[in-house]
């Protein structure tokens, strides 16, 4: 494993994982949040943040997480591993607010310096039709753009840490 892409809905762990792994198998982390976001909750112009998300994946190791969908292909094609959180609502739900409490007024580790953490409806909203918007749309991405990479779907907190241990 060389180069993990991380994908899942708001509040899977998708962060919390990517450095996890990143410690244990010595890969840079990326979170796409932090590249993404700009001071202010700017986002970065689509033709501009392609290009930046074609860089980052030409690395020859790393640990990406984020969504990002319309430059999931990129990642998943150049990915040697593709974890997918596939938790439920309810989990990812509290976990947001878990982190909106943690985190209020400030950024997240993650996340651009300049974006204090926020829940949004439309980010709530996400997190609710994720499993039947997104999540037919990630798995159909995986079949095809990242049909070459392993694939490992982990649907609870228990099997995120059975994962975690089962690698040296």
């Amino acid at each position: 494993m060389r180069r993990i892409a991380i994908i899942g809905p708001g509040g899977a762990g998708k962060s919390t994982l990517a450095r996890r792994l990143g410690a244990r198998l010595g890969l840079p982390v990326i979170h796409l949040d932090a590249e993404h976001w700009r001071p202010g909750w700017v986002e970065t112009p689509a033709d501009e943040w392609a290009a930046k998300v074609r860089e980052l994946a030409a690395g020859e190791r790393w640990i990406i997480d984020g969504n990002y969908g319309k430059t999931m292909e990129i990642r998943l094609a150049a990915a040697d591993t593709i974890v997918f959180l596939d938790f439920p609502r309810r989990i990812c739900l509290w976990r947001v607010l878990r982190r909106q409490l943690q985190y209020r007024g400030r950024s997240r580790p993650d996340m651009t310096e300049g974006c204090p953490e926020r829940i949004t409806l439309q980010f709530v909203r996400w997190i609710w039709e994720y499993p039947r918007t997104r999540r037919p749309k990630v798995l159909a991405d995986m079949r095809s753009t990242g049909a070459h990479a392993r694939h490992v779907i982990l649907r609870s907190p228990r099997e995120v840490e059975g994962f975690v241990a089962s690698l040296r």
